[in-house]
């Protein structure tokens, strides 16, 4: 009996495969392909409001270069002759391809392959003939932009067309280390920021909840908002903020200690956002 792929179904395994995954995407609209660099579940960073089962430290694999290119291709020639809506009764409303994001079970650019990677997925797209509205995303923590590596695989996405989604979830030293469980301060995320905008179209991510029944205190919403401020200031080039809130469950530990923000909170903050010039797209 085939399966029914739903918006709260975001397994990585979803199709069988190691490095690429189908999601009907809530916040996209439609199918989202996803594509895992971290199938061990590493990440540089531990979120408390990760949804990745044993979620451990640590960096990708090498990676399977053949593979990775064999399941994208495949995933996507059936998504474009609509096999796939089929297999997984995919329903009527979300049958159209909205984009392609880099994202999975850990930080991608901890791949020691990343521009190799977004080569070998270049090579692959221009082998299908996608729609021309189909987006191209890397959703990423912005840790590791120093890296050669890393600056020369963006500049790479960048000219396929690809944007960054560059996570800030707060702008305090302290947030971070609660949030993220990273230690890195707020000057270096603007400057990792200020590199990546010059390299690749860039929205900044945050994701806004209730951490033991209190939303974000005033100190880290200033925070946040002087960093919006100090960008703004040195003519960073960003596309504009994205803010979402808790759509499925946390695997970590603290998951009992947070909870959804109310959606009115949520647009007050942002329209505090667009006060200052700044686009927002808000999914609460």
């Amino acid at each position: 009996m085939p399966r029914t792929l739903t918006v709260t179904d975001h397994r990585r395994d979803s199709a069988g495969l190691t490095y690429v995954y189908p999601v009907v995407s809530r916040r996209a609209g439609g199918i989202s392909v996803g594509i895992n660099f971290n199938p061990n579940n590493a990440c540089n960073w531990r979120c408390i409001y990760c949804q990745v089962p044993d979620l451990r430290r640590g960096a990708a694999p090498p990676l399977d270069k053949a593979q990775l290119q064999h399941e994208l291709r495949g995933l996507l020639e059936s998504i474009l002759d609509g096999t796939f809506y089929q297999r997984f009764q995919v329903p009527p409303d979300h049958r159209t391809l909205k984009d392609i994001s880099i994202s999975g079970n850990g930080e991608p650019t901890t791949l020691a392959e990343f521009d190799q990677a977004i080569a070998a997925i270049e090579q692959t797209l221009a082998e299908i003939r996608l729609p021309p509205q189909t987006g191209k995303v890397i959703i990423s923590n912005g840790s590791l932009i120093q890296r050669p590596e890393v600056q020369r695989g963006l500049a790479r996405w960048s000219k396929l067309g690809g944007e960054l989604w560059f996570k800030v979830d707060s702008a305090t030293a302290e947030g971070i280390r609660r949030i993220n469980g990273a230690a890195i301060t707020p000057e270096r995320v603007l400057t990792n920021l200020e590199t990546a905008a010059r390299l690749c179209p860039i929205w900044i991510q945050t994701c806004l909840f209730m951490l033991d029944g209190a939303p974000p205190s005033q100190e880290e919403q200033h925070a946040y908002l002087d960093f919006l401020a100090t960008a703004t200031a040195r003519h960073i080039p960003l596309r504009g903020v994205l803010l979402y809130g808790l759509a499925r469950p946390s695997m970590q530990p603290e998951a009992e200690r947070l909870a959804p923000l109310p959606a009115s909170w949520m647009e007050g903050f942002a329209e505090k956002i667009q006060a200052m010039g700044l686009k927002v797209k808000l999914t609460p």
